[in-house]
């Protein structure tokens, strides 16, 4: 089946220019000037509209254990609502748990996935129990398509590591060229923080910001970042929300060391205002890193902008408002944390255009092409080029939408934008030449999505 998609703006991570796509069965035959060609099984009029490489969003949980529940999409729901907002590729997170193996949680994540996904998907791995076999482990992983793996430096008792446990990890990932993820806030300080606040009776969702405060996610940035320096480890720091730890990052890129950091929108646009929200309100705002003051945003739109922030990714962990949620009514600390978005990411950035804060060509560079590259995946994903899958998202910049619970198409009980109003609206989304989404409706299925096995960054110095 050859599809074309004619009249419109194709967009990279370079600029735009007027031209036609060309769709082969599964992969971009041809990027050509405008009318050479003019036959297809299928042409999509594209006048006045963009045309844009298929989101890549980095950072997702799908079906993931927490706090004695499960976030609340699966993997059918999280990548049928992905397409429905221009994603066409997640890269979700295995969870190893302790006592287990890698090589069996990989298993296992591909157990929930196969089968289920409406777009193509990867994982990075979780890594919570450090010893010898999970580091001879990490080889295979590696072998398996899996070049990335994320530590806490948060929740004690849980995911937790230690600096010597991370400084072994990060050892093996340079022998091995794979890349470590960081959750980078001081948890061990936190938790007192936190207990502190219980004792003195301060259980109401806020208290979460409150005791998880920006410096604290700025000094595990540094350590992380240190300890990356030591190793010669490459460094992710994943949904980097505070302007400390912002600093930490763009000091050591300066120096020229392998260190990147994805932020999201939830941080770009929400703040510790809505987690104060009265009468448990708040609670639907609980993340970590947690939401910070407004004055946050205008430095991390600037690290946008500089490319010290690389990657907007959603963290997309989404847990019900009623049932979830409520079971920390009284107890801030036992709020599940995560927030719902995957399926606005796209609009959400494409706003930071309208508002004049980044490029059209940035917004393709953030939302795809340089995951791709973060990730393993470029070219195969991430551009619109002759040979490249076909995901392809065809996005009117002029339509306006307001985002709601009631029409979105994620497995949650509220949006955390509910009431906004924004300009630009996806069109139409090709997965691998296939259209998912087309004029609101679902053309696609489940099992349509494909594992990726993924090579190592493409960044490294």
């Amino acid at each position: 089946m050859r599809t074309l998609i004619k009249g419109g703006t194709v967009l990279s991570s370079t600029g735009a220019v007027a031209a036609d796509v060309l769709v082969d069965g599964e992969t971009i035959a041809a990027v050509t000037a405008p009318g050479m060609f003019t036959e297809a099984d299928t042409v999509l009029d594209a006048t006045g509209k963009y045309v844009l490489p298929g989101g890549i969003d980095a950072h997702t949980h799908m079906e993931m254990p927490f706090g004695g529940t499960f976030s609340a999409d699966t993997f059918e729901t999280g990548t049928r609502a992905a397409a429905f907002g221009g994603t066409t590729t997640i890269i979700d997170f295995a969870v190893q748990a302790k006592g287990t193996s890698l090589l069996s949680t990989l298993d296992k994540w591909h157990e929930k996935a196969d089968g289920d996904c409406a777009i193509d998907y990867g994982f990075h791995m979780i890594v919570s129990d450090v010893n010898d076999a999970t580091l001879k482990e990490m080889e295979s992983c590696v072998d398996a398509g899996v070049s990335s793996f994320k530590m806490f430096m948060a929740y004690p008792g849980v995911f937790y590591s230690t600096d010597g446990e991370i400084l072994r990890a990060m050892r093996k990932a340079t022998e091995t060229g794979s890349t470590i993820m960081m959750h980078a806030e001081n948890g061990i300080a936190i938790d007192q923080l936190v207990a502190q606040a219980l004792a003195e009776g301060r259980g109401e969702p806020v208290q979460h910001g409150y005791t998880r405060p920006p410096e604290l996610e700025g000094e595990a940035t540094s350590r992380a970042i240190t300890l990356a320096k030591v190793t010669g480890a490459p460094l992710y720091i994943v949904h980097l929300s505070a302007a400390q730890a912002l600093a930490a990052v763009a000091g050591a890129r300066n120096e020229g060391q392998n260190v990147f950091a994805e932020t999201c929108p939830q941080y770009l646009y929400l703040s510790i205002e809505d987690l104060a929200k009265p009468d448990f309100e708040g609670a639907k705002y609980v993340a970590s890193p947690p939401l910070r003051e407004k004055s946050h945003q205008t430095d991390l739109w600037r690290g946008l902008r500089t490319n010290d922030l690389s990657v907007v990714s959603t963290d997309h962990c989404p847990f019900c408002f009623k049932d979830q949620k409520e079971l920390g009514r009284g107890d801030f600390s036992k709020i599940p944390n995560g927030m719902p978005g995957v399926e606005h990411r796209m609009d959400l950035l494409h706003q930071g255009v309208v508002a004049g804060e980044i490029s059209l060509a940035r917004w393709v560079e953030t939302c795809s092409t340089t995951p791709a590259r973060m990730f393993g995946l470029y070219p195969r994903k991430g551009v619109l080029a002759p040979g490249s899958d076909a995901d392809i998202v065809v996005y009117d910049p002029k339509a306006e939408q307001t985002i709601s619970a009631a029409t979105h198409h994620m497995a949650v009980d509220y949006s955390a934008y509910e009431g906004m109003r924004i300009t630009g609206a996806v069109s139409t989304v090709l997965s691998r030449g296939r259209v998912v989404v087309d004029g609101g409706e679902y053309h696609g299925s489940a099992g349509h999505g494909r594992f990726l096995s993924r090579d190592l960054c493409q960044y490294l110095n």
